[in-house]
């Protein structure tokens, strides 16, 4: 007979076996990583949520918007990266592992250059389409003009994360985030608290930051180049097919991600109309939204890496566990996830705003925050799906049907001046990313089409 002890032990290598063990060793570390994302929002929320006026929250958040909606319009270098070298990867192809992260390496540098150039035009436009008050205006011009010199390091570091997760390097990835954001959360308190430089402090923090990322994250591939073998001679860096899969895949990313960078201008930009209180009250709960990201994203980014390989691969039985053991374990967090934040929600917030009523309104919202990890979870998990097997079509058509939804409920928002009905359309959002992609997902799988994009 049995004890007790091992029959517990039973059950729990039932619903943990080895390929959830695979998983999670994966996952785990990623997670991990980036929680210090959120993390480093929050301490920019905070370390301004304590100064004497509201409108630096609203800078802050107005600034980050900017450069999100910049730098996410260059989202492949990092999307695009993990998919192609995980194939490669896949094939046992060291060369073309190289050659995907050199084809990036070479459009961030020319696109980070180009963002500098061009960052009078940026900043006036922005401002045009945000309408903020204007001491948000003058702050957040402030934050801009500091974090704008960033943008190289910015983009290079995109494609050293993609290319790390291709390589399942879950340590790495945890190493170069934790590194990198630690080194910008202290220098935000230093520059903000210490030194008094308000938001131009968050912005040089974060310049700092991230030319020290690049330099951690070339050491940090260094052991994988020399594993894989090959040379950088001889990749067919230009060559003429290669590039033209790179550029379809490319400008399906880009067009997918500028919609659902848009997604959030719309939330921001709406936020503003309603008052700087409800600006700032809604800034302090999206960090809720990153919160709950960081767990999906571990697990999205998992079946990123591992749907890759088995479609390079062509691995139809690997191809589905990957996708089922990965969103079994992303359903699981969310629902964990919105449980803290249904309990600890007020403490949070108190956490990241000491202003009165800025906590008010973001109690009277919190609800809608608290839903977020729920409604985005399958969204969250299949753009990893979809990005793994390089089907981008799908996936960017599916994102513009629904921020083209979104759209109108949040317009209908503004129109019946309803905060809570902005929120309801914000989860709307998320959840029809994940419905939608859901559908199309049989067409996707290996043996029906393989290796196509």
């Amino acid at each position: 007979m049995s004890s007790p002890t091992s029959s517990r032990l039973s059950r729990t290598r039932r619903w943990v076996g080895k390929g959830d063990r695979r998983v999670l060793a994966l996952t785990l570390p990623i997670i991990l990583s980036n929680a210090t994302v959120p993390l480093l929002g929050a301490v920019d929320t905070a370390v301004v949520g304590h100064l004497d006026s509201p409108h630096y929250i609203g800078a802050v958040a107005v600034g980050a918007l900017i450069f999100s909606y910049v730098f996410w319009s260059f989202g492949f270098l990092r999307m695009a990266t993990t998919g192609l070298a995980a194939q490669a990867y896949g094939r046992r192809d060291p060369n073309g592992v190289r050659a995907v992260f050199a084809r990036a390496a070479l459009i961030a540098v020319t696109a980070g250059l180009a963002v500098m150039v061009l960052q009078w035009p940026i900043i006036e436009l922005a401002m045009a389409l945000i309408q903020p008050t204007a001491a948000v205006e003058a702050a957040a011009r402030d934050y801009f003009h500091v974090r704008i010199w960033a943008s190289p390091a910015t983009l290079m570091q995109y494609c050293m994360l993609g290319w790390l997760l291709a390589m399942r390097d879950a340590r790495a990835v945890f190493i170069f985030q934790v590194v990198l954001n630690s080194l910008n959360m202290v220098l935000d308190i230093l520059f903000v608290q210490g030194f008094g430089w308000d938001v131009k402090g968050v912005a040089g923090a974060t310049v700092i930051a991230d030319y020290s990322g690049v330099m951690l994250g070339w050491f940090l591939m260094q052991p994988h180049l020399k594993r894989l073998g090959g040379t950088w001679r001889g990749i067919g860096i230009f060559d003429r097919t290669q590039l033209a899969r790179l550029m379809k895949i490319n400008g399906d990313i880009f067009v997918r991600t500028m919609a659902l960078t848009s997604a959030f201008a719309i939330f921001t930009s709406f936020s503003a109309r309603f008052g700087e209180v409800t600006l700032a009250a809604n800034a302090v709960l999206q960090n809720f939204l990153m919160f709950g990201s960081f767990a999906l994203d571990g697990f999205a980014h998992a079946a990123e890496t591992l749907v890759g390989q088995a479609y390079g691969a062509e691995r139809r039985k690997q191809f589905l566990w990957a996708v089922r053991k990965t969103t079994i374990w992303a359903i699981a967090s969310a629902v964990v996830m919105a449980a803290i934040f249904g309990l600890a929600g007020p403490w949070i917030i108190d956490g990241l705003t000491s202003i009165p009523e800025v906590r008010d309104a973001s109690y009277s919202y919190l609800l809608w925050a608290v839903m977020l990890p729920i409604t985005g979870v399958l969204g969250f998990q299949f753009d990893g799906v979809f990005l793994g097997a390089m089907q981008t079509k799908h996936w960017r058509n599916m994102m513009l049907l629904s921020v083209a939804i979104y759209a109108g409920m949040a317009w209908g928002a503004v129109v019946v001046d309803s905060n809570h009905l902005l929120w309801a359309s914000f989860n709307a959002f998320f959840l029809l990313r994940g419905v939608t992609l859901a559908v199309l997902f049989p067409t996707i799988i290996p043996d029906r089409r393989i290796a196509t994009v």
